[in-house]
């Protein structure tokens, strides 16, 4: 047999620094294997083919500094048959930050685009910026937000700076509001949802959210901005941060998120689709923490994007 001169795959070992302590072995390897299928990733780690010190290890096990990480033989097809986010996914996350420093990205994230890839999505906001930012060892998602939502999302790019916002979430000390659309009308100015949620997965697969005694405590505030005929446009504070907690929240209430197809009112988001809402309108506005070494601390704010602003003008 003659040498088609290419070289076999090896296996490559890799000493974790100090800007991969703490992280995840599957962010870990993602980061740094550019273009590579995540399924590839997570069957060779399920296979027992990527060890830390030797052993098998789980998606989830945290790295620490002077780990050594076995990579196995990667074949360059499996590189070239991945085509990476295309050029216009690119620029839109691009054009969507808005700060970074040292230690934080934010971006006002587009309604329509996952924070990460799976669940038949490829790419989501952190694998596109881990392409824009190739030279970055570290980046990692402090929090999420639901697909058709729209607004601010926080990054971190360094270990130190993602240990010192999870201790700030922890202690309620970020705050997060939110501008969302209700069908209904409240009486009152304000409103405060104190039901604890429980999730739960249909037979289809569909991961819903419940309102349920044995779930998890979820409290969200709501505060009136402006009336309109059968809807108002609301202020949603976050005192916790559970999946999908301000949209089963409104609906608890009796006055559900316009354009939510999962948990709202069809006839209500019929009548908004002829004024062109043709998305969930619900859009993380604000963003405050205090930091370390800046005693004003971080104000992060997303304008409402036009498609939100014209259905307000509309309804208006």
């Amino acid at each position: 047999m003659g040498n088609s001169g290419e070289s076999a795959p090896k296996v490559r070992y890799l000493v974790v620094k100090e800007d991969a302590d703490g992280q995840r072995v599957d962010n870990f390897l993602l980061a740094r294997l550019k273009g590579v299928p995540k399924s590839w990733v997570y069957r060779v780690l399920r296979r027992g083919e990527v060890r830390v010190n030797k052993g098998r290890v789980k998606p989830t096990r945290r790295l620490r500094i002077g780990d050594e990480v076995r990579i196995p033989p990667l074949r360059t097809s499996q590189r070239d048959n991945t085509r990476g986010p295309g050029a216009g996914l690119r620029q839109r996350i691009s054009d969507s930050i808005l700060y970074q420093d040292r230690d934080l990205l934010v971006i006002d994230k587009p309604s329509g685009i996952a924070v990460h890839g799976g669940s038949g999505v490829s790419f989501g906001v952190i694998e596109v910026l881990r392409t824009l930012y190739p030279d970055a060892p570290y980046l990692e998602l402090t929090h999420r937000l639901d697909r058709d939502t729209s607004g601010c999302l926080l990054l971190a790019k360094r270990r130190p700076a993602l240990q010192q916002l999870q201790k700030l979430q922890l202690a309620g000390r970020v705050e997060k509001r939110y501008l969302a659309l209700l069908a209904g009308r409240w009486r009152k100015e304000r409103m405060t949802a104190d039901a604890p949620l429980q999730k739960n997965t249909l037979r289809s697969g569909e991961r819903v959210v419940r309102v349920d005694p044995l779930g998890k405590e979820a409290i969200t505030h709501f505060r009136v901005l402006q009336r309109f005929g059968r809807a108002m446009l609301v202020e949603a504070r976050l005192e916790t941060g559970r999946t999908h907690q301000i949209r089963v929240h409104a609906a608890h209430l009796g006055a559900p998120i316009l354009g939510d197809e999962k948990y709202g009112d069809e006839q209500a988001n019929r009548q908004l689709r002829a004024l062109g809402l043709k998305r969930l309108f619900l859009h993380a506005w604000k963003l405050d923490f205090p930091w370390q070494g800046r005693p004003s601390g971080y104000h992060f704010e997303a304008p409402l994007p036009p498609e939100l602003k014209a259905c307000l003008d509309k309804l208006s």
